[in-house]
């Protein structure tokens, strides 16, 4: 079961890197559903490591690895696609947030501190994947659907983008505390 887990994340950075090439040759389509069956995917090698107690350090570094290169590369290019500042603004400051908590992991880790994924974060992965997967399905549907529904469907997206945001920075915040309680703790 452990294999098939790991197999699961792997799965999900493929997935991440083949939405590169959709939005290259703009099939918007392909690249939301591959979007929507990684996210999905998040869920379950999740859920299976825990209830088959299959959890494993290099499982959880490869899930949260996996998670950034699929938050990470389909940020970069709905930033791209949209430039305007209220995508990209948010987007960047993610990016942002996410260097800076990787950071204060791998200094945790040197010093033989663990800095475990909080609640925090698990919700700041939701409201990432849903305010980004709300931006792919405006980014396909705007060929199609009236002009008002695509405003609408982007605008609901690019305020859930903001609200993702606020998970990220809180949950920057509380890496931040942890990370200094252990660090007064161990001197």
């Amino acid at each position: 079961m452990k294999v098939f887990v790991n197999c699961i994340t792997a799965f999900r950075v493929a997935l991440a890197f083949l939405i590169i090439p959709c939005f290259i040759f703009e099939l918007f389509g392909i690249a939301f559903f591959l979007f929507l069956v990684a996210a999905i995917s998040d869920f379950f090698d999740g859920y299976l490591a825990r209830k088959y107690n299959v959890s494993t350090k290099l499982g959880a570094v490869m899930d949260h690895t996996a998670d950034k290169f699929l938050i990470a590369i389909v940020s970069i290019l709905i930033a791209i696609f949209w430039p305007e500042w209220p995508v990209s603004v948010p987007i960047i400051l993610m990016i942002c947030r996410d260097l800076y908590v990787s950071s204060l992991r791998e200094f945790a880790g040197a010093q033989k501190m663990e800095l475990p994924v909080g609640f925090g974060g698990k919700i700041k992965t939701v409201a990432q994947m849903v305010a980004l997967g709300g931006l792919l399905l405006t980014i396909w549907i705007i060929p199609f659907a009236a002009e008002d529904v695509s405003y609408d469907l982007w605008t609901a997206s690019a305020v859930a983008l903001w609200v993702a945001l606020g998970f990220s920075l809180l949950s920057a915040g509380l890496y931040t505390k942890g990370f200094v309680k252990k660090l007064l703790k161990s001197k």
